[in-house]
């Protein structure tokens, strides 16, 4: 099992030496724009680095949105995300599940993911894969609540969507942390990548405010657990102050 954090898009691999991290996560352009991403300074050397690479979506990317001005430019930035994050080598793509409006069918946003994949795979496919990411609030959110997370992978299953485990997100949208590992396979049938991050908040808050390890409202064990049922690369997005315990606690209680 590869351990590592989500670290700044400036010089990833240097800071993955001094975090001791095998897996490094960032962002290839402003996460609160539509800005298009640009190649990467280090290309060449993300690519060729012992060090696994994904890429996190943008914030604003909503491909659930029934608003032409939010969802038509996402799916452009999705594909464009996915583009970039192959020219740098990462093995996927992070994009939170989005949501719908109060009053509005959440169907039509499961049915604006399944059109996502229609039309690309109508162009050959993503350029890496694309790792749906459960989210804390909403309602009418797509991947908050594992019920309509079914009813997304019955949308989007079949085009090879990856699914990426978030601890704060599950805890925040009061799902229970004791074998949700299992909870989702039983869903999706896989984890691509856990997102491995305490709670600043309690259980069913709906708030997506991550804390490290030994500081926040998870149990430690919970989380420890996760690691070792997922058997996925684990990513920190805790505060950054704090990662480089949070990884020696890692190394040093999970089975790997």
């Amino acid at each position: 099992m590869r351990i590592g954090a989500h670290v700044g898009a400036e010089d990833p691999l240097s800071v993955a030496q001094q975090l001791g991290a095998e897996v490094v996560q960032f962002f290839l352009s402003d996460p609160q724009s539509w800005a298009a991403p640009v190649p990467h300074p280090q290309g060449e050397q993300l690519r060729d680095a012992d060090v696994e690479v994904f890429v996190h979506s943008p914030y604003v990317i909503n491909v659930a949105s029934l608003n032409n001005r939010i969802r038509i430019p996402s799916r452009k930035s999705v594909a464009q995300q996915a583009k970039a994050a192959a020219a740098i080598g990462a093995s996927g793509l992070v994009v939170h599940g989005g949501h719908v409006t109060k009053g509005e069918d959440p169907g039509a946003g499961l049915a604006n993911w399944r059109k996502l994949f229609e039309r690309q795979a109508e162009a050959g496919g993503f350029a890496v894969p694309i790792l749906i990411e459960n989210t804390a609030g909403g309602d009418n959110a797509m991947a908050r609540r594992f019920d309509m997370l079914a009813r997304l992978w019955d949308a989007v299953g079949e085009f090879g969507a990856g699914f990426c485990l978030d601890t704060c997100h599950a805890f925040a949208a009061g799902e229970e942390l004791l074998g949700i590992v299992e909870r989702v396979k039983g869903i999706t049938g896989r984890i691509d990548l856990v997102h491995l991050n305490n709670s600043r908040d309690a259980f069913n808050s709906a708030r997506d405010r991550h804390a490290n390890i030994g500081t926040g409202t998870i149990e430690p064990e919970l989380l420890v657990a996760v690691c070792d049922t997922a058997g996925a690369p684990v990513v920190l997005e805790t505060p950054g102050d704090g990662q480089a315990v949070d990884i020696e606690f890692l190394r040093a209680n999970v089975k790997r």
